[in-house]
């Protein structure tokens, strides 16, 4: 299989929008970046890896220096999902752009480049839902409130019961 294509347009859109000093290696990202695809089997749906160490990358990010070798790599499963593939590219180019920490600017500068898609706009999403659903040993909720119970259909408990509006 191919390695998934150069992210021109995303790298270009993060070049002429993003003006975050954290973000100290977008400069060289066209010639750093490397792009692969993850096993099959793996759990995760991308990760951004660096050459060297945590203590040589955190090392040239605080002084500016060129980072090595980065490699995004991506879950095969999303060539079947455009958005979402956009959406986990533009989260590991944040990250390869020295990002690296899950918070809220993170979140929004991804959601504002690349919105998630919806549960009800991606099939890999609901595939996704129902592997890990049917994996679960809890398959229906139960009011304590009322007794009702229902199929589970999600993967966060409700906030209360679609009978009695009891809290759960």
């Amino acid at each position: 299989m191919q390695p998934p294509a150069f992210p021109d347009s995303e790298v270009r859109h993060l070049e002429e929008n993003l003006v975050d000093d954290d973000a100290v290696f977008l400069r060289f990202l066209r010639e750093s970046l490397k792009m692969e695809w993850l096993d099959e089997d793996d759990d995760r749906l991308g990760v951004t890896r660096f050459k060297g160490s945590h203590n040589d990358v955190f090392r040239k990010k605080r002084l500016k220096l060129p980072p090595g070798e980065i490699t995004i790599l991506l879950h095969p499963m999303l060539s079947e999902d455009d958005s979402l593939y956009k959406h986990t590219l533009v989260h590991e180019l944040l990250h390869a752009a020295g990002l690296a920490k899950h918070d809220d600017n993170h979140h929004e500068l991804v959601e504002k480049i690349a919105p998630a898609p919806s549960l009800a706009n991606s099939p890999l999403l609901q595939k996704l839902r129902e592997n890990v659903l049917g994996k679960r040993e809890l398959v229906e909720w139960l009011c304590d409130a009322c007794g009702f119970q229902w199929n589970r259909k999600t993967l966060r408990k409700p906030h209360r019961c679609p009978k009695c509006a009891s809290n759960l």
